[in-house]
C-alpha cells in the first residue's frame, strides 16, 4: 500500500551452533571470519580433545574451497595432511595396486584442534561439556541455529515434523580401530574366514598412524562371536584377521563399538531459523569418506549463502538448493559402495583382476576410462583377464550365447513405438529398427510384441499373432540381416495382461481407450489403476492353456521370420509379470501363493516355447528385479526367479526394475537398476542384460570389465542416436570387428570438421 516502508531484511548477528565438530566449527569460523560482529557460540557436549575414529579423509575439491574461504585453516592444514595415491587390494594372498588416486589425510583430534584454535583466535565462544539447550529456544534467543549434532541429530527428531527426517539401518556390522604405524596406501584386505567374509579399510592418518575399519555382514559378525565380545576382545581378534595386513601389530580402539551403518536423509534441512548441516542432514557410507567432507562443504555452502542473499529465508533455501544435489549425488554413490561391500561374498570368486577393478569402480565415481588415465597399466591388465582383443573396448568383445555370436556387448533395449496397424509392423518399424542396427549395436530388440489381439497393450503395439504379421516382420529382419552384416535382431514377446486396452503412450500413458476397449485378462481380478483401469478377469486353467498356445504359435512365427534371439517378457506387470508378483497374484490355486507357485505358470510358457524355439537359438528372459513397493517383490525374489528361468535353459536374464504397481518408488539414479543384474551375474552364475539410465560408453565399459553385466542394455541413448554405438566406438579410436561402419556410411566415420575454431589465432606480426 502507498506509504508502506519496505521491511530491513534483519542481520544474521547472534548464531547458536549444536555440536563442536568439523562441520560445526568450521562453520562457526567462517561465519564469523566474514561478520566480526557476529556473536557465535558453539556447544560441545564432550572435552576439547574427546573425539570418535582417528583419520578423516578430504578430497583436493574440499580443500581448494577451504583455501578460497580461509587462507588460514587451509596453511594449517596443509602442513599436518599425509598424502598417498596409490591403493592396495589384498585378496587371497594376492595384491593388485592401483595408482594415480590421490589422497590427503590427517587426524580428527588433530583437525579439530586446528579449527578450536581458528576459532579461539575469532573470538568465538566455544563451550565445552555443555549440554546444548533446545533447539527452540536457542532459536528464540538467536537470529540463527545450526544443527551440527550429528547422527543421531537431537534437534532432528525434536522437529521430525518439519524436517521429515528418514533413516535406513543397513545389514553390516563395522568397528573404527586404529594401528600404531603408517600404511602406505589405501588398503582393502578381505579375509574368508570358518565364519564368512570380512573386509579391511584401511589409510594413513599421520606419520606413524593409521585409521582401520573391520566390517561384515550381521551373521558373520554373531558367527565370529563378536557380537558377545568386550571391546579389548573385538579389538585383538579383528587384529589376528587381518595379521597380513598389520605385520602382527596390534590394533587400538578409542571408545570403538560396533554399528551399523545409517543412512540419514530429510525432506526439508531448515525449520524457520533452525538449520541442519552434516550428518545432522545427511549421511553417506564411510567406504567413500564423504562424512567429514560433507559436512565442511555444508559449512562453505551456508556461509556463503548467508553472504550473498538479502535475508535468512533466502539464504537458507539457496544453502539447500545448491547442495541438495551435490549430497544426492554422494549418497547414492555411497549407497552403490555400501551396497557392494554388502554382497562382498557374492564376488570373492571373480578372476583377481577383475576383482580388484570391480572394487576399485564399486560407488561408479571411479570408472574404467578415468580409470585408465590414472594407471594405464593396471587397467590394461584387466582388460587381458577380461579377454579384450588387443585395442579393444570391453564393449567391442564379442559374446556369444547358444549357436549366437554377438559382435559386441550393446543391445538396443526393446522400447514400444505404438505405431502398428492391427498388429502389423510397416514402414515405420522397418526405419526405426533397421536405423539401430545399421548404428552398430550388437543386438536390436523390438518393442514387445503381443501373443493375441487382447494381449495389446494399446491399438498401435505389434503382434505375432498372424502370418502376415510374420511375413512383414520378416521384410525387417531380412533387411537387419543384409544391410548390417554382423548384426542380431531378436523379438520380446509378451502380453499384456491387466495392463492392456490403454490409449497410445502420447495420447494418455497407462489411461483406458475412450472407446474400443477390449477385455482384460491377468493372474488375479486387480485392476492396474483401482477406479481408473479396468477389472481383468482371474484366468481359469482352460484359458492358461490358451495363452501358453498364443506364446508357442509366436514363437514359431517368430523363428520362421528370421529373429536371432527370444526374448521372454515377465517384466513391467505384464501378464505373466503379474504371476510372479505377490502384490498382482492373490490367487489361491497352485498357481498363486508361495514364490514356486508363482513362478507356475511363467516357466511353463518358458518351457513350452523353449520346445519350439530352434535349439541353437538363445531365449532370455526380462523380468523386474523389484517392485519397488512394500511387500512386493525384491532382490531376494529376483535371485530366486532368475535361478528358476536359468535351471530351466534360460541363457541370460535381462534385469529390469518396476512399473508393476502405481504406488512404486524407484530409487532413480545413474546406472540405478544395475546392482539387481549383478547380484543375479554373480549369485546366479546366468550371463544378464543390464538396463536403466547407463548413458555412457565408459559406463559400458566399466559394468562389463567389472563383471556385473554381460551384456548392456540402452533405449533412450539410441532414441537420441541411432548411431550411438558406430559413435562410441569412433570417440573410443576403435576401428575393428566390433563395430564395423556399414560401407555406404565409411565416410562418416570420422566426426566432420567445425565451420570455425576457438582456438589461438595465427600470429601474423612481430614484437
Amino acid at each position: 500500500m502507498a506509504g508502506e516502508v519496505a521491511a530491513v531484511p534483519t542481520p544474521v548477528r547472534s548464531i547458536a551452533v549444536i555440536g563442536g565438530g568439523p562441520g560445526g566449527l568450521y562453520a562457526a569460523a567462517l561465519l564469523k571470519r566474514f561478520d566480526p560482529a557476529r556473536a557465535i557460540t558453539v556447544y560441545e557436549r564432550n572435552a576439547p580433545d574427546d573425539t570418535f575414529g582417528f583419520g578423516v579423509v578430504l578430497s583436493d575439491e574440499t580443500l581448494g574451497g577451504i583455501e578460497d574461504a580461509d587462507p588460514e585453516v587451509y596453511r594449517a592444514l596443509s602442513s599436518e595432511f599425509v598424502r598417498w595415491d596409490t591403493i592396495d587390494i589384498v585378496h587371497r594372498g594376492r595384491t593388485h595396486t592401483s595408482g594415480g588416486h590421490g589422497f590427503a589425510a590427517l587426524g580428527r583430534r588433530r583437525l579439530l584442534e586446528i579449527l578450536h584454535e581458528r576459532c579461539t583466535a575469532l573470538g568465538i565462544d566455544l563451550r565445552f561439556r555443555a549440554q546444548a539447550p533446545p533447539a527452540a529456544d536457542l532459536a528464540a534467543r538467536h537470529d540463527l541455529v545450526i544443527a551440527a549434532d550429528g547422527v543421531h541429530s537431537a534437534t532432528r527428531e525434536a522437529h521430525a515434523d518439519a524436517f521429515g527426517p528418514a533413516v535406513t539401518e543397513h545389514r553390516n556390522r563395522y568397528i573404527w580401530l586404529a594401528a600404531d604405524f603408517a600404511l602406505d596406501a589405501f588398503r582393502f584386505e578381505i579375509a574368508e574366514t570358518p565364519y564368512g567374509v570380512m573386509q579391511l579399510h584401511g589409510y594413513p592418518y599421520a606419520a606413524d598412524a593409521s585409521t582401520v575399519i573391520v566390517e561384515m555382514r550381521e551373521e558373520v559378525w554373531r558367527a565370529a562371536g563378536l557380537d558377545t565380545c568386550d571391546p579389548a576382545e573385538s579389538t585383538a581378534r579383528c587384529a589376528k584377521f587381518f595379521t597380513e595386513a598389520l605385520d602382527g601389530r596390534p590394533l587400538r580402539a578409542n571408545r570403538s563399538s560396533w554399528l551399523t551403518f545409517r543412512t540419514v536423509t530429510n525432506s526439508r534441512w531448515s525449520h524457520r531459523n533452525t538449520v541442519l548441516i552434516g550428518d545432522a542432514a545427511h549421511t553417506a557410507h564411510f567406504s567413500i569418506g564423504s562424512g567429514t567432507k560433507l559436512a565442511v562443504e555444508d559449512a562453505l555452502a551456508l556461509a556463503a549463502s548467508i553472504e550473498e542473499q538479502p535475508d535468512l529465508p533466502a539464504a537458507l533455501a539457496a544453502y539447500e538448493a545448491g547442495r541438495r544435489p551435490v549430497v544426492a549425488s554422494t549418497q547414492r554413490a555411497a549407497a552403490a559402495s555400501l551396497r557392494w561391500f554388502e554382497e562382498l561374498a557374492g564376488y570373492v570368486d571373480q578372476p583377481p583382476r577383475r576383482f580388484a577393478f570391480n572394487l576399485l569402480t564399486r560407488s561408479r565415481r571411479v570408472t574404467h576410462d578415468n580409470l585408465r588415465l590414472r594407471d594405464a597399466s593396471f587397467t590394461a591388465a584387466v582388460e587381458e583377464e577380461f579377454g579384450c582383443p588387443p585395442g579393444t573396448p570391453p564393449m567391442f568383445t564379442p559374446l556369444r550365447l547358444r549357436g549366437l555370436e554377438l559382435r559386441n556387448r550393446v543391445v538396443v533395449s526393446p522400447m514400444d513405438m505404438y505405431s502398428a496397424t492391427d498388429g502389423l509392423p510397416g514402414d515405420f518399424h522397418l526405419v526405426h529398427l533397421g536405423a539401430r542396427a545399421l548404428g552398430g549395436a550388437g543386438l536390436t530388440m523390438t518393442e514387445m510384441v503381443c501373443v493375441s489381439p487382447e494381449g495389446r497393450i494399446t491399438p498401435g503395439c505389434t503382434g505375432l499373432w498372424t502370418d502376415e504379421q510374420a511375413t512383414a516382420w520378416r521384410r525387417i529382419t531380412d533387411f537387419v540381416h543384409t544391410s548390417a552384416p554382423g548384426a542380431a535382431i531378436g523379438v520380446q514377446l509378451g502380453h499384456s495382461g491387466r495392463k492392456g486396452s490403454t490409449r497410445l503412450m502420447w495420447e494418455g500413458i497407462d489411461q483406458p481407450l475412450e472407446t474400443g476397449n477390449w477385455p482384460l485378462s491377468a493372474a488375479s481380478p486387480l485392476p492396474y489403476q483401482p477406479g481408473v483401469s479396468q477389472v481383468p478377469q482371474e484366468l481359469d486353467a482352460a484359458q492358461l492353456v490358451t495363452i501358453r498356445d498364443q506364446f508357442t504359435h509366436s514363437a514359431r512365427r517368430a523363428a520362421d521370420a528370421g529373429f536371432d534371439l527370444l526374448e521372454l517378457h515377465c517384466a513391467h506387470g505384464y501378464l505373466l509379470s503379474g504371476f510372479l508378483s505377490p502384490l498382482t497374484n492373490h490367487r489361491t490355486d497352485a498357481y498363486g501363493g508361495s514364490l514356486a507357485a508363482r513362478l507356475r505358470f511363467p516357466l511353463e510358457v518358458f518351457d513350452a516355447v523353449r520346445e519350439v524355439w530352434p535349439e541353437d537359438r538363445p531365449m532370455t528372459v526380462r523380468i523386474s528385479a523389484t517392485d519397488w513397493a512394500e511387500g512386493g517383490t525384491d532382490a531376494e525374489d529376483a535371485v530366486a526367479i532368475a535361478r528358476a528361468f536359468a535351471a530351466h535353459g534360460a541363457d541370460a536374464i535381462d534385469v529390469s526394475t518396476g512399473q508393476v504397481v502405481p504406488e512404486e518408488r524407484p530409487e532413480f539414479g545413474r546406472s540405478y537398476q544395475t546392482p539387481y543384474a549383478d547380484r543375479i551375474r554373480n549369485t546366479v552364475g546366468v550371463p544378464v542384460i543390464t538396463v536403466g539410465a547407463i548413458s555412457s560408453w565408459d559406463d559400458v565399459n566399466s559394468l562389463l570389465l567389472a563383471g556385473r553385466a554381460d551384456l548392456c542394455a540402452l533405449a533412450r541413448p539410441h532414441l537420441y542416436d541411432p548411431h550411438w554405438t558406430l559413435h562410441a566406438a569412433a570417440e573410443q579410436g576403435y576401428a575393428g570387428p566390433g563395430a564395423p561402419w556399414p560401407l555406404p556410411y565409411g565416410a562418416g566415420s570420422r566426426p566432420p570438421p567445425t565451420g570455425r575454431t576457438d582456438g589461438p589465432k595465427p600470429r601474423l606480426r612481430l614484437g
